[in-house]
This record gives structure tokens, C-alpha cells and sequence, in this order.
């Protein structure tokens, strides 16, 4: 494959009016704690479909998502491929601590990140508590996720896996607006049919047609190739095969 260096972006974001504030790992920093971390960082843009990072190369940066989705991938050694995660906005990338990446980092859509120098990143952690308290949180987050793919992909049907997908994007959408998740909910559907099927583990034809389904019965409606609207989340959410309690319906 060809590597391609990567766009730099230098665009000078106000810490202030970011949009992933909220959620994003300087999410508890004061303002002095944000002038250091203004100090060490800056933005990368990519465009869809431009590697972040591959796995094993060294990743002398962690960063947060701004905007846009990215994926995490592992290529096995005969060239078998499998997408074992997704990067939405507020998202981290990176290890502190490790200086390699473990995974191909993908933008699925143009993406704007974040991004601090690693060492630099790895001092501040151990003088500002905040940070790594956050951190803590957005790890165990993550591995609450990670442990909710496996439940998707290990026992849901194909209806089932679509309607979880859909429901973590315009979830994580309210989020970043600081709106509810009941009643109508619109979104930019940010993977294509394609990164959907590779994902979900299904074959394309099976993501077309089950999404067709869910927009025949009124569960979502479509305007464009990608905005999504879901007219009533709670239905929505039915159909993911999830109890009231977030387990799985047996």
C-alpha cells in the first residue's frame, strides 16, 4: 500500500467554543490546565479514506476526534481484514505509553483531530489529575463498548445490528448537541453501505436490504444518500434486541 503523509491543518481552534469540549479528555480542565495543553497541541485533517496511522508504526502523537469518524482495523498476515472499532467525535486515539500503534487508523470521512505530542502528553497526565481522571473514565467507557460489540456481533441478527448501529451514532450525536435521546432524532449517517457491512460482519446486500426494511416501516426516514431521521428513538431502540436494563432480550 502507499503511504500518504498526512495534511496538516493549522487552524487555530478556540479550547473555549470546541464542539467536543464537553466530552473530549480536557472535558474536567480548568484554564490553566487548557493553556498547557495549548501549548503541545495541534490539529491534522485527513480526507476520507487517508490512513491515520498503520499498526506498528510509531505514533509519536495521541489525539482526540474534532470531527468526522475514523476506524481501527487489523490485517491478519493472509490480507483477511476486520474493522474492531470506530472513532467518533470526543474519541481518543493513541496509548499513552506506547509508542506504536496497534491498529490501521482510518479516516472513514474527512476528520479533523485534535492532537498532542505524546511525551509532552504522558508528563502533563502525571501533573494534572484531571486529565488523567478523564481518561480513566473514557477508558472504562470504551471497554463497556467494546464488550457490547461482542455481544452485537456474537448474537444478534442483522436487523438487530443495524438498529444498534444507528442508535450509538445518533446517541453519540445528541450528545455532542446536549440533546435528549427521546422523540425524533436527525443525523448525518457518517459510514457508507460498504464500512457498514465490514463492520456489522454482514455482506452488503444484507445492509441495504435490512436498512429498506427499517425505512418501510416508518422505523427511520432518509433525506440525501446520508441524513438520517429516526421519528421515534424509543421504537427504534426495540428493535435492537436490548432490555430496558441495556442486557440482551433472550
Amino acid at each position: 500500500m502507499t503511504r500518504v503523509k498526512p495534511k496538516l491543518q493549522t487552524i487555530g481552534h478556540d479550547c473555549t467554543a470546541c464542539p467536543i469540549r464537553h466530552r473530549a479528555v480536557c472535558a474536567r480542565c480548568e484554564a490553566d490546565e487548557l493553556q498547557v495543553l495549548e501549548n503541545i497541541k495541534y490539529y491534522r485533517s485527513f480526507e476520507a479514506g487517508q490512513t491515520v496511522v498503520w499498526a506498528g508504526d510509531n505514533m509519536d502523537f495521541v489525539a482526540s476526534v474534532v470531527t468526522g469518524i475514523a476506524t481501527l482495523s487489523q490485517t491478519m498476515e493472509d490480507g483477511r481484514r476486520q474493522m474492531v472499532g470506530l472513532l467518533l467525535p470526543s474519541d481518543f486515539a493513541g496509548r499513552p505509553g506506547r509508542s506504536t500503534s496497534a491498529y490501521d487508523v482510518t479516516a472513514a470521512t474527512n476528520l479533523v483531530m485534535c492532537c498532542f505530542r505524546r511525551k509532552p502528553f504522558e508528563e502533563l497526565m502525571l501533573s494534572t489529575p484531571h486529565i488523567a481522571q478523564r481518561l480513566l473514565e473514557m477508558t472504562l467507557d470504551e471497554l463497556d463498548a467494546a464488550r457490547e460489540w461482542m455481544l452485537l456481533l456474537g448474537r444478534k441478527t442483522a436487523r438487530e445490528k443495524i438498529a444498534s448501529l444507528l442508535c450509538i451514532i445518533a446517541r453519540r450525536d445528541a450528545s455532542l448537541q446536549l440533546s435528549q435521546t427521546h422523540g425524533e432524532l436527525r443525523f448525518d449517517l457518517p459510514l457508507t453501505r460498504e464500512a457498514m457491512s465490514e463492520y456489522l460482519g454482514l455482506t452488503l446486500e444484507t445492509v441495504s436490504r435490512q436498512m429498506s426494511s427499517l425505512r418501510k416501516q416508518g422505523l427511520i426516514m432518509t433525506e440525501g444518500k446520508r441524513h438520517i431521521i429516526i421519528p421515534d428513538f424509543d421504537q427504534l431502540l426495540e428493535e435492537t434486541g436490548d432490555d430496558s436494563d441495556g442486557g440482551f432480550l433472550v
